[in-house]
């Protein structure tokens, strides 16, 4: 297993798509770990981009990175319409240590982005699995494997189903554990991008 930074270390989470392009990359801090697996943090203002879009992050949020490596889940503190919002993944797992201290930067999580993303609204649309219309496209355009497609499908199916019962981490109780956390280790002020940047 890659070794972890300290809790407080800031990292850039990035995202590629199936065909090796660059996808999305937030500014983030490591959090630690428990039994569900590692958490990062994002204060409220960190910068999140991908191509063609440059954001900031709608309040604190905390995402989990599970050794599964087939998802990451984000649990949103304030944001004004999303609570949880799941991305479905693959090779989800952390950078090499040594490659990216070769490559001048701290060792972070890094996936690919699979299309389907679980979420629950708090505007009043409740829960379901969003983005359905681009996965069956993509799914024939880059040739995604049978294999894959099945088990990601059933993650998703799953991750729905955990999310409508509230079981954990999705309870509350345990995004309120890692949001206090994030509130000790990167105060609000905190600009995560002199070291998550380089």
């Amino acid at each position: 297993m890659t070794a972890r930074p300290a809790p407080g270390t800031p990292l850039v989470f990035r995202w590629r798509k199936w065909d090796g392009g660059p996808h999305w990359e937030h500014e983030c801090v490591y959090l630690g770990s428990d039994q569900h697996g590692d958490w990062v943090g994002q204060r409220d203002g960190w910068r999140s981009a991908r191509p063609g879009v440059d954001t900031v992050s709608l309040g604190d949020n905390v995402t989990l990175v599970p050794p599964s490596g087939t998802y990451a889940a984000t649990l949103n503190a304030t944001h004004p319409r999303i609570a949880v919002y799941i991305d479905i993944a693959w090779d989800l797992r952390w950078d090499d240590a040594e490659a990216a201290a070769g490559a001048g930067r701290v060792a972070g999580p890094t996936g690919i982005d699979m299309d389907l993303d679980v979420v629950r609204a708090r505007d009043g649309r409740g829960i379901w699995i969003d983005d359905r219309d681009e996965w069956d496209e993509h799914r024939v355009r880059y040739g995604y494997p049978l294999e894959i497609v099945a088990r990601l499908e059933r993650v998703a199916g799953e991750l729905e189903a955990d999310v409508r019962a509230e079981r954990a981490p999705y309870d509350g109780v345990t995004s309120a554990r890692w949001l206090a956390v994030l509130d000790a280790v990167a105060p609000a002020s905190t600009d995560p991008g002199h070291e998550a940047r380089a």
